[in-house]
């Protein structure tokens, strides 16, 4: 239920200036009005001269910090931030965690819950840690999700290449929610971390996960429940290729779906005319398989006698295929390492954007001619078709 803009916010100063905050940030920009910069963020630090409150702004174009003593310097920088037209607020104390969005009318859309566990003094944070993941690992989401460090590590660095596709200022850019589907979800570590991340960068963010199995949906709307996050993310179960996902997403994540469910991803991605698609592989079984019964054209017979060195040949052109089809399709794609091959042998990422450009006659004609002279039909050509067809 919407409720007073000004009580409010009365309660976010009073948890700003509390004894318990962990950490706040305010972002986005209300109807009609822009505040004078994009992005607010609040902690408590421990110097040498005492306890002080950490703001740190940014314009958009560099970062401002300051250390303030509690007390008077520190209340009036608060006062200040409130009196800026943020469309979001998110708050986090030791006890309680407070999402405040402002609706178009100019009232409170207010969503609280309690902490998962008490929070960690900000001293035993470190600031190398802080460096290294842009989720702590002592985050109590962690604690809530589990999963083991390798996984963590990954999603972390999956984050990492979310945070370098969105443009900057997204949150000040949005007059509505940020969209947001996971397929192929599984455990939704992918699913609840981005939704922290997100929130916590000011983005008002809905998400849904989707996993063919039902007790997974189960098992991971129990656990947004838990989280008091049950009204902004959701899940459904089904395939990749016809869950019903309504209103269609503005980023499509996909980690390790298996074979060609990445090339379903890939599809729905761009039959939803998604923005942003960021999609890590995981094994390339469809044309590994198509490799091994036709002849390889000369003089490539080298890169497909020997098996080992077909299957990584294979994994390679799969991928080249889908970022090719991806910019027929009007997206700007591109394929990076998003994480250390020590953390997982499945390591690259499909990165792509929509730009709604159409293809020029020479990148109809560079894809055709590759998989005319390997004779392939790679899965995801046949699925943008139906795409197609069914435009």
């Amino acid at each position: 239920m919407p409720e007073p803009l000004d009580s409010a916010l009365a309660e976010v100063r009073s948890m700003l200036l509390g004894p318990a905050l962990t950490r706040a940030v305010a972002a986005g920009r209300r109807r009609g009005q822009r505040p004078s910069m994009i992005r607010a963020e609040l902690r408590p630090v421990a110097l040498k001269a005492g306890q002080r409150l950490q703001i740190s702004t940014s314009d958009g174009a560099r970062p401002h910090t300051r250390n303030l003593s509690p007390g008077p310097e520190a209340n009036a920088a608060v006062e200040a931030l409130l009196a800026e037209p943020f469309g979001n607020w998110h708050v986090e104390t030791a006890d309680a965690t407070l999402q405040l969005r402002v609706t178009k009318s100019g009232e409170a859309q207010v969503h609280r819950s309690a902490a998962s566990r008490p929070a960690a003094p900000a001293a035993a944070s470190g600031h190398d840690r802080a460096k290294e993941y842009l989720l702590d690992p002592g985050d109590p989401l962690f604690a809530a999700i589990g999963g083991s460090a390798a996984k963590r590590r990954q999603v972390d660095a999956f984050l990492r290449a979310l945070t370098a596709t969105l443009p900057d200022g997204l949150a000040g850019q949005l007059d509505r929610p940020l969209r947001v589907v996971d397929l192929g979800c599984g455990n939704a570590y992918l699913t609840f971390a981005a939704y922290r991340y997100l929130s916590t960068s000011g983005v008002d963010v809905e998400l849904v996960g989707v996993d063919v199995r039902d007790d997974q949906r189960r098992r991971n709307t129990e656990l947004a429940e838990r989280l008091g996050w049950a009204g902004r993310v959701r899940f459904v179960a089904g395939t990749i290729a016809d869950a019903a996902v309504e209103p269609p997403p503005d980023l499509v994540l996909a980690l390790h779906a298996c074979d060609t469910a990445t090339d379903e991803a890939l599809a729905r991605a761009v039959g939803w005319h998604a923005r942003w698609v960021l999609a890590a592989p995981c094994c390339h079984h469809d044309v590994a398989a198509q490799l091994r019964n036709r002849p390889a054209p000369g003089p490539y017979d080298l890169l497909t006698r020997q098996g080992i060195l077909r299957e990584r040949f294979a994994d390679v052109l799969t991928d080249a295929l889908r970022a090719g089809l991806l910019r027929l399709h009007g997206y700007r794609a591109e394929v990076v390492e998003f994480v250390d091959s020590a953390h997982t042998p499945r390591n690259l990422l499909i990165r792509a954007r929509r730009t709604g450009a159409d293809p020029t006659a020479a990148q109809r004609a560079e894809y055709r001619e590759l998989v005319a002279q390997w004779q392939l039909t790679p899965r995801l050509e046949t699925l943008l078709a139906q795409v197609s067809s069914a435009v």
